[in-house]
């Protein structure tokens, strides 16, 4: 899909179905054993985005840490305005959470002129330290991920690169209410805050956590002066439409300045609108009027080309199931799944028996191989795209230039942020938000 900003977001998977709200819906289905040693994932950095990964400190003493974060910015020396972009959580351990890109988000503001910086915050990913759970207290909540969003500014204001005094933050989920939590320390040089379906959702026990919620908003708009823009949808599986207008009227009856644009119904959940390409044309629009409001840039200064290229191949009808290879058992009735889903979509498959497939979100080529080949001993290959058959018996022809080291990978059982299903053990954690990617996946392991 884009080969310019970002690539997807990882998602490790493990063997039994447990569901999980998200912001895309995912399945994940694994076979009886892991006896092989899947390889790991070589790590691709978009060099036309000058995509870094940068280990920024935070804390200090026995208190300091290192923060996993990505930073794309335009090609030269700056300085950039920034945008510094928080992620979500989901269900589980957030150390198995991957590197957060937001490739469809970051897209729009680089090609604008600005710095996407993107830190995954203790504990999540590779970032050091532990997360810490404050429980049902979601103005706790909030304030704790703000710290270490304040640890990546300050080490902002040390690069040449970064305009300090022409700041957004941001964020999705769990990374909406970090922002908004961030909002209340008055920072020099944050000029506004954005709020992707901003929250945390609570899970089991008898945690009040909508009403919590509510207070956490009236108590940062009560010390924020920032404006604020929020994007809340009709059908949004995790904050809906009432939930999300108590927030809102609690946070501006509080003092705060905020707009809520509540649209309507996108696809299955609009908690992912932000991460699907499709999502553009709703926050793009109330986004370039509030930056305008703000006086910062608006207007494309780069030109790119994110065109998604399908090889053109004659091998089979892409409804004719009996043709796709390897695939055995059950398997090909996920096929007739993927064929139900809307595109963009995308399904690969190993020479092992793993397959995966993957809808809508950032990047669903990406995806789909990026999720089978975490099952797959040999490198996985894409078999259909949107509504064409890419496959055919030359590897090099529909390799979809995805490089796979060959060191062994860790187990492969984890939650990652855009799933909607986990395949895990019993997950003890109560508190879920997400970030966007795909809509949809679902992957298996060969035999």
């Amino acid at each position: 899909m884009s080969h310019l900003l970002l690539q997807k977001r990882d998602v490790r998977k493990r063997r039994i179905f447990s569901a999980v709200c998200s912001i895309a819906f995912a399945a994940v289905a694994f076979a009886s054993s892991f006896s092989f040693s899947p390889p790991a994932r070589a790590v691709t950095l978009d060099a036309a985005l000058n995509e870094q990964i940068v280990m920024v400190p935070a804390g200090s003493g026995a208190g300091s840490v290192e923060l996993e974060t990505t930073v794309f910015k335009p090609s030269g020396n700056g300085p950039f305005p920034l945008v510094i972009m928080n992620h979500g959580k989901a269900l589980g351990n957030p150390r198995n959470q991957n590197r957060d890109r937001f490739i469809v988000i970051s897209r729009e503001f680089v090609k604008r002129g600005y710095a996407v910086v993107i830190p995954m915050r203790k504990g999540f990913s590779r970032s050091t330290g532990e997360y810490v759970d404050p429980g049902c207290n979601m103005t706790a909540h909030g304030q704790m991920q703000a710290d270490d969003l304040q640890s990546t500014l300050e080490y902002l204001r040390t690069q040449a690169w970064a305009d300090k005094d022409r700041i957004i933050v941001a964020g999705q989920s769990y990374g909406g209410l970090t922002a908004l939590a961030f909002g209340t320390r008055e920072t020099v040089g944050v000029k506004g805050l954005i709020n992707f379906a901003g929250g945390l959702k609570m899970h089991g026990g008898d945690c009040h956590w909508q009403d919590s919620l509510v207070q956490a908003f009236a108590t940062y708009g009560a010390r924020t002066t920032l404006p604020s823009l929020w994007f809340y949808g009709q059908n949004d599986h995790h904050f809906g439409p009432d939930l999300a207008s108590r927030m809102y009227h609690a946070y501006v009856q509080a003092g705060g300045h905020a707009k809520l644009v509540a649209y309507g119904a996108f696809k299955r959940d609009a908690h992912g609108m932000s991460g699907s390409r499709d999502g553009v044309k709703i926050w793009w629009p109330e986004t370039e009027k509030f930056l305008k409001e703000l006086g910062m840039p608006t207007d494309p200064v780069y030109a790119i080309n994110d065109e998604i290229k399908v090889p053109k191949v004659q091998y089979a009808e892409i409804d004719n199931i009996d043709a796709i290879p390897y695939l055995r058992g059950n398997a090909r009735e996920q096929y007739r799944v993927f064929l139900s889903k809307s595109t963009p979509r995308a399904f690969a498959v190993s020479p092992t028996g793993a397959w995966s497939w993957a809808e809508d979100g950032d990047d669903p080529v990406q995806q789909a191989m990026d999720d089978c080949q975490k099952n797959s001993s040999v490198p996985c290959r894409l078999y259909a795209v949107d509504n064409q058959v890419v496959w055919s018996d030359d590897p090099a022809i529909n390799s979809n230039g995805t490089a796979m080291a060959a060191a062994p990978a860790a187990a492969p059982a984890v939650t990652a942020p855009n799933t909607a299903a986990s395949v895990s053990l019993p997950i003890a954690e109560p508190a879920v938000s997400t970030a966007p990617t795909a809509a949809t996946s679902a992957a298996v392991t060969g035999p």
